[in-house]
């Protein structure tokens, strides 16, 4: 729980200290400048991660939450509770724990780091029954992959007749794509959708999780989507894969995004996302930069590839009862635009198959190094609009340096888009939502953006759990998405308005201590302030930020 007593834990931090990381001119000549993603991260962050597991009991979860085990003296894990608790349980980060408090029963039971709110005796997890009745946490969250259906994926048992057959007609080369674009789809949509003039959150990968999303629907975000998961991963039914299109009862407009290279690969996801979840639309990932998935012919290299990209428009839409979105860049080669082309493909199909194209405004090469070009997006809208094979073209939308509703109703009124997707802009500032929608500027307190934090810490516990696994993993994510919050400069001190998301600012001292702390770019006061909700982190831990952007 936050004090007084814990903000002004921050007066201790002299301000003059807060940015050694940059003042420090002898660390800056010695050590290397970070540019883009930082590849090595994993190796240095998770090696302690799994030191720590494996020194740890491995403690049955059903035992410790119910006292009971199905498995009995066969379990492989540990009901040794007087162990657990002597020479493991650690101290309690805080008096309350927020899934009992709001749904009555917290399933993580003596493993809870917040435990002793519903511990009696200090090992039997209490239920309040009428607050269990009101709220189910289970029942928040869908689209989460039963056992039976993770099983037959495992053994390759799934029944993939229905994309199997359209593959089988791909491959014998007698359907022609070309009549193929004429016919609208066999399968008939479940509902159609109205894109138009809505606020789109983009899939965000790492970083645009189910509790950042949530974060967003409540400041006004209308359209949510799932980070990018790999088509590979899903088939094989991975659990942290499928955790990627877990949708909130909340996010009332959501779609998965997925990344493939192959129509039958793709053909077969699309068939399981519309037969074991619940989506709104399915959004193909044209735009992905990575090397690795470019060499495999997936995300931005599908711009390339038009032949198989018709193949799998069609294989995709055959199967799938909801609309297929599309996702690119400008191109791939920073001098070289090529959406308008793929674009004058993709038209030619019906707008009962692609409901919706994205269209980022720069190249794979470029990543985030250069302005958006929103002169070539409107480009692309009228090549859009001048030749459709429907009366109402195929809607779409922009992205890139959206940051407050002044830029956000020129590009509109520029551009001719049918809306906006809102990335970086939304990490930064996730209230940018509400700017939007009310056409204002809010220069929001440093006490009210530290309610925004405990929010998204909530979500988090509630999402991946409150047993120490739950807790590391949410501080994972908030320190991720720390990363950005603190490039926010406060409206009360900005010259001129609005702030440009490619303006890096100079030091500056913010209006109380706990406002300069959030505009740290240190990781070591990132993790303060983590330590403010989740406790002192282990001894051995490391946190290194995947991207340490040279494009700010």
């Amino acid at each position: 729980m936050i004090t007084v007593e814990t903000v002004e834990q921050c007066n201790d931090f002299k301000r003059n200290n807060l940015h050694d990381t940059i003042n420090d001119e002898e660390s800056k000549q010695s050590k290397k400048k970070f540019k883009g993603q930082n590849h090595n991260r994993r190796n240095k962050m998770f090696k302690a991660r799994k030191q720590r597991e494996m020194n740890q009991m491995k403690m049955c979860k059903q035992y410790c939450r119910e006292g009971t085990c199905t498995y009995g003296s066969n379990c492989t894990f540990s009901h040794d509770l007087d162990k657990f608790i002597e020479t493991e349980r650690k101290p309690d980060i805080a008096d309350q724990c927020y899934n009992y408090a709001t749904f009555g029963k917290c399933n993580y039971g003596l493993l809870c780091r917040f435990g002793n709110s519903h511990l009696k005796d200090g090992r039997i997890n209490l239920i309040d029954n009428d607050k269990c009745v009101q709220s189910n946490i289970e029942s928040n969250s869908r689209n989460q992959i039963s056992k039976e259906i993770q099983m037959s994926l495992r053994k390759k048992q799934y029944d993939f007749k229905r994309a199997n057959t359209i593959s089988d007609l791909i491959h014998s080369n007698k359907l022609s794509i070309e009549d193929a674009k004429k016919e609208g789809r066999s399968v008939p949509l479940k509902k159609k959708l109205n894109f138009d003039n809505k606020l789109y959150l983009a899939p965000l990968t790492t970083v645009g999780n189910l509790p950042f999303r949530r974060i967003c629907k409540e400041f006004g975000a209308d359209i949510t989507c799932g980070e990018m998961a790999l088509c590979q991963s899903i088939l094989e039914g991975s659990q942290s894969e499928w955790a990627l299109l877990r949708r909130h009862h909340t996010e009332d407009f959501f779609g998965v995004q997925i990344c493939g290279a192959s129509p039958q690969q793709l053909s077969r996801v699309a068939q399981l996302i519309t037969e074991q979840c619940d989506v709104d639309f399915i959004d193909l990932n044209m735009g992905c930069p990575i090397d690795l998935i470019y060499r495999k012919g997936a995300g931005s290299a599908l711009m390339e590839r038009k032949k198989k990209l018709d193949e799998i428009i069609y294989s995709m839409t055959s199967v799938a009862d909801v609309p297929l979105t599309l996702k690119m860049r400008t191109g791939v080669y920073q001098n070289r635009n090529i959406a308008h082309s793929v674009i004058s493909t993709v038209r030619e199909w019906t707008n009962d198959r692609i409901g919706l194209i994205t269209l980022h405004g720069r190249s794979r090469e470029q990543r985030y190094t250069k302005l958006a070009d929103w002169h070539y997006i409107n480009e692309c809208v009228n090549e859009l609009n001048n030749a459709s094979i429907d009366s109402k073209p195929i809607p779409l939308f922009g992205s890139g340096d959206v940051m407050s509703h002044e830029e956000y109703y020129e590009r509109m009124e520029s551009s001719g888009v049918n809306g906006i997707m809102i990335a970086r802009g939304a990490l930064i500032k996730p209230w940018l939502f509400t700017e939007i929608k009310e056409r204002r500027t809010w220069d929001i307190s440093a006490s009210e953006r530290m309610d925004i934090l405990k929010k998204f810490v909530n979500y988090g516990l509630e999402n991946w759990g409150s047993d120490t696994d739950g807790v590391e993993k949410t501080r994972r994510f908030l320190l991720e998405w720390i990363s950005f919050l603190y490039r926010y400069i406060p409206v009360g001190l900005l010259e001129r308005l609005p702030q440009r998301i490619n303006e890096r600012p100079p030091r500056y001292i913010g209006r109380n201590d706990l406002e300069t702390l959030f505009s740290s770019p240190s990781c070591k006061d990132w993790i303060t302030i983590s330590e403010m909700f989740l406790g002192k982190v282990p001894d051995e831990f490391s946190f290194i930020p995947k991207h340490k952007a040279n494009a700010y």
